[in-house]
């Protein structure tokens, strides 16, 4: 069906386009490579990013998960990075995208061995920046209630917290009321 607004960003822009790599002082966010396979399946073997983000991973998911990320470059549907310190895959981070509304989605994740450095706020940072710049409008996020990190890292990053959605999200331990956070453009 047709819109009746005009869309804010068309998906041609990311499909004519390399995936960017960002860098801040300590991280580098880059599209992800075959060769994070098994650095996806060791960070999704640990509880807190199997308790947050509900799923476990093989190598077979894993290479599956970096070519559909590349395929979502493509077809504007999301912006998926591997976030590097040190040389190290330390997480992820990733903006699905809604384009047409000029809106985004952010989800993320820090290694265990990266906790409490400040990488997922930079990395949220980062990514909002560019989709900012990219001509997006609005940025969100949601956590569980029972993640007081996470709500840290969007507290940080700049992201107010907007209301909760209660019973939003099944995890393993039952259902979980979860924190919407966002940052629009220019500010509020």
């Amino acid at each position: 069906m047709p819109l009746i607004v005009d869309p804010v960003i068309t998906p041609e822009q990311f499909s004519n386009t390399e995936q960017p790599t960002l860098r801040t002082d300590v991280i580098v966010l880059r599209p992800w490579s075959e060769d994070d396979a098994a650095a996806i399946v060791a960070a999704y073997q640990e509880p807190a990013i199997q308790r947050w983000h509900v799923r476990a991973m093989t190598s077979a998911e894993a290479l599956h998960w970096i070519l559909d990320a590349h395929t979502s470059w493509s077809e504007g549907t999301a912006a998926s990075w591997a976030v590097e310190v040190d040389g190290a895959m330390a997480g992820r981070m990733t903006l699905k995208l809604q384009p047409a509304f000029g809106g985004a989605v952010a989800s993320y994740w820090t290694c265990r061995w990266a906790s409490g450095r400040g990488i997922a706020p930079r990395g949220l940072i980062a990514a909002t920046s560019w989709a900012f710049e990219a001509g997006f409008h609005r940025i969100e996020l949601e956590h569980s209630t029972a993640n007081p990190a996470s709500c840290r890292v969007a507290a940080k990053a700049g992201f107010e917290a907007e209301g909760t959605r209660r019973r939003a999200m099944l995890h393993a331990d039952g259902w979980h009321d979860m924190h919407v956070h966002a940052r629009i453009a220019g500010g509020r």
